[in-house]
């Protein structure tokens, strides 16, 4: 069954919201260099994460300049995988794998096929995405998701869909890609406060990302 990781949560309301409607992972956003309203600082990350309960992975969402800011991130956040943005070289996802002492996710545009063909096997998982110029994602734009179900058939680490997903489309996303899991930021946003979730969103993504599943269409 596809897991389903629900990112950018910056309130313990949205963060409670999220557990119930049954995540797999939760994504907190901290020191990216970017704008965007779905940023906390690491210590507020830090105290969202500490609150999610056992069984639901934490996730800390960054875009380092170096190794060492990665590390530095994982040890303030104290998060149960790192999904880092940028141009890390296989090397250094697995020196960061190493010194972080967390799982590692790295997020590449679906237009970057060599790229992650490069990385496989040196992280704990690929998150293909619709990226901005800037390397961050919650773009809310779509990709070539028969492309991604190819790439993901080539690599032996897990692929994660991300890149424009809402409650409408996840199940179609899911059926054509079959991912190890979607992820999802402002596919599931208010329309009247920016960063902030639609509780009802939250619990209709994860409905409808395992109903592939439990028809058996996927």
């Amino acid at each position: 069954m596809v897991r389903t990781k629900l990112c950018g949560l910056g309130t313990d309301a949205d963060v409670r919201a999220a557990v119930d409607a049954g995540a797999d992972a939760l994504g907190f956003i901290t020191d990216v260099g970017v704008d965007t309203p779905r940023e906390v600082i690491p210590e507020r990350a830090a105290t969202l994460a500490a609150s999610v309960p056992p069984f639901v992975t934490t996730v800390a969402v960054t875009i380092p300049e170096s190794v060492g800011g990665a590390v530095d991130v994982a040890d303030r956040v104290d998060p149960d995988a790192l999904q880092i943005h940028g141009e890390f070289s296989p090397d250094e996802v697995r020196e960061i794998r190493e010194r972080a002492g967390v799982d590692v996710i790295v997020a590449l545009d679906a237009d970057e096929p060599d790229r992650a063909r490069d990385l496989d096997g040196a992280a704990d998982a690929l998150l293909v995405d619709s990226l901005s110029d800037d390397g961050a994602g919650g773009t809310g734009e779509t990709h070539d998701w028969a492309a991604t179900r190819e790439l993901r058939e080539a690599l032996s680490t897990p692929l994660v869909l991300a890149g424009g997903l809402t409650p409408k489309n996840v199940a179609a996303a899911v059926e054509t890609v079959d991912p190890f899991a979607v992820d999802v930021a402002s596919g599931v946003e208010r329309a009247d406060e920016p960063g902030r979730k639609a509780h009802d969103a939250l619990r209709a993504f994860v409905r409808e990302a395992s109903r592939t599943a439990e028809t058996g269409t996927a």
